[in-house]
């Protein structure tokens, strides 16, 4: 694998420094527009499905060339050209990342450019037509109402934030429901309502071992059997690799992925069969399509106007110049509800990282928080922090041109309301009194799709997963491991026996005490 330049051993990590210090740290926004007519379509782009308009963002001329320049000189393209070919840039599992196969169409070339990825697309393609061939074959039967999807984490988020999503184009009388968390709680609150007839659950775990999913999926099978149930291969389906294991749990009907789909990058795989069964064969083909499309882009397009790397860059520039700690996430449509816990993962799993892809410590800071909430409810939530707290956080909003629903005034008050509080952030209003003075110049971008659809979905997704790959790129670490998820996890399979036993040998003190006062609380001591 070619070797990788870390951004801060780069001339163009320096001028970029030195920019800033001279004319970034005081850039106004508003200045650049009184003094340039055409910021708005020099700062603007199209890419497929999405418009992104830059222009209110802290950023010239001057310093998108240096950003493109460090992209040039961290080998952005290089690295983005060697994932697409299957090479195995996940340094620490020696892993290809190979998630955009999973949507190259069978016309494709892509796939074709060696033995070893074309017969990669091959399995994908025996598998993607014949989980969409269940899907269609449980779309049409009558007697499940119910879709029960257990996972954790990428096995969860994905499909559970696209099929809110695309709540317009599900199938009229099929309810989906997600439980991921190991508390009791969420799967008691969902099965309160189900029946054991009419219910299919989708157990969703690579290896068919982890425990959350686990718990979760054996509990849901006492449930089932304790009220009747009989028919576990009929009322059951896997989405896993290790079918040995989900054959003893009475599964026949199962869809496997492979260990170059990372699990916050699986919703393309069989881990969204949920969403294959609410919006069809075709619905889920147009997804994978609108995803390619964007996979397009990102190989194709110069730098300058390729819309993951400016996002990319940008994000760096954020965070390591101006030392914005964290993004805020605005869709302003209701069905993208949980794109900001999608995000979040996507981001922070990935880019959550101290070591470069040596091992070597990082001098800079890597990843932000990701957080957010669809507008207008943030607006009379956290907005207020955002336009006059003491921190400085970029926004992301989320707007989609042309609405679902037939409600008169709704949609023109929601759009009226986004480009109104970008506006806003950037314009501030003076008050001598200074408790109505906003400071105005607070960066937001804007992202804007002409419709929620399948397609221009799965565009969106594809091209925040490029923007993360690109700022990790600049980074020099590897986006593709998530080692940090492991250990507490550990822990917990040594802590789970001494809640029953009260050994504490070797804890720390608070362990110990939390532990034990537990136990007092459960009754067990």
């Amino acid at each position: 694998m070619m070797p990788r330049t870390r951004c801060d051993r780069t001339p163009a990590w320096a001028a970029l420094q030195t920019s800033f210090n001279t004319r970034g740290r005081t850039f106004d926004a508003r200045a650049a527009f009184a003094s340039d007519a055409q910021r708005f379509e020099t700062f603007s782009q199209s890419a497929p499905y999405v418009f992104a308009d830059l222009s209110k963002n802290l950023i010239d001329a001057e310093t998108q060339q240096l950003l493109l320049d460090l992209a040039d000189q961290t080998g952005v393209a290089q690295h983005r050209d060697a994932m697409f070919a299957g090479d195995a840039i996940n340094s620490t599992e020696q892993r290809a990342v190979l998630h955009s196969l999973l949507r190259t169409p069978a016309c494709g070339t892509a796939a074709t450019s060696t033995p070893a990825l074309n017969e990669k697309w091959g399995q994908v393609h025996a598998t993607l037509n014949a989980m969409l061939v269940y899907a269609q074959a449980v779309r049409a039967d009558e007697a499940i109402t119910d879709v029960v999807n257990i996972g954790i984490g990428g096995s969860d988020l994905g499909p559970q934030m696209a099929v809110l999503a695309l709540d317009a184009f599900v199938l009229p009388g099929k309810r989906f429901h997600f439980v991921s968390n190991v508390d009791g709680h969420e799967l008691a609150a969902t099965l309160k309502h189900l029946k054991p007839e009419s219910t299919l659950f989708l157990i969703a775990s690579k290896t068919f071992t982890t425990i959350e999913t686990m718990t979760n999926a054996q509990s849901a099978k006492r449930w089932f059997e304790s009220l009747g149930g009989t028919d576990i291969a009929r009322h059951f389906a896997a989405l896993t690799t290790n079918v040995a294991a989900a054959h003893a749990f009475g599964i026949s009907t199962t869809f496997g992925f492979w260990d170059w789909v990372g699990g916050r990058y699986s919703v393309w795989s069989a881990i969204g069969l949920p969403l294959a069964i609410a919006i069809g064969a075709d619905g889920f083909r147009a997804f994978l399509a609108g995803a390619h499309e964007m996979d397009a882009h990102f190989c194709s397009a110069p730098l300058a106007q390729n819309l993951p790397v400016r996002l990319g860059l940008l994000d760096v520039w954020y965070r390591n110049f101006h030392g914005f700690s964290s993004r805020s996430i605005a869709p302003y449509h209701s069905a993208l509800r949980r794109l900001p816990a999608y995000l979040q993962q996507l981001e922070m799993e990935s880019n959550g990282k101290r070591v470069d892809t040596t091992g070597a410590l990082l001098p800079y800071a890597t990843a932000p928080v990701l957080w957010g909430e669809p507008g207008t409810n943030g607006q009379h939530a956290y907005f207020q922090m955002l336009h006059q707290g003491t921190d400085v956080v970029p926004v992301e909003f989320i707007a989609v041109k042309t609405p679902q629903h037939a409600l008169a005034g709704h949609h023109d008050l929601l759009l009226a309301n986004v480009v109104a509080q970008a506006q806003a952030l950037m314009t501030g209003q003076a008050d001598a009194g200074g408790h109505r003075n906003f400071p105005g110049n607070r960066p937001s971008t804007f992202l804007m799709l002409d419709a929620l659809t399948p397609a221009s979905l799965g565009a969106l997704i594809a091209l925040q997963e490029h923007r993360v790959f690109v700022s990790g790129a600049v980074w020099g670490i590897n986006s593709f491991d998530q080692w940090g998820v492991e250990l507490g996890k550990v822990l917990a399979r040594d802590i789970e026996p001494r809640l029953s036993s009260g050994e504490m040998t070797a804890l720390d003190g608070s362990t110990a005490g939390l532990l034990a006062r537990l136990r007092t609380e459960q009754g067990t001591s």
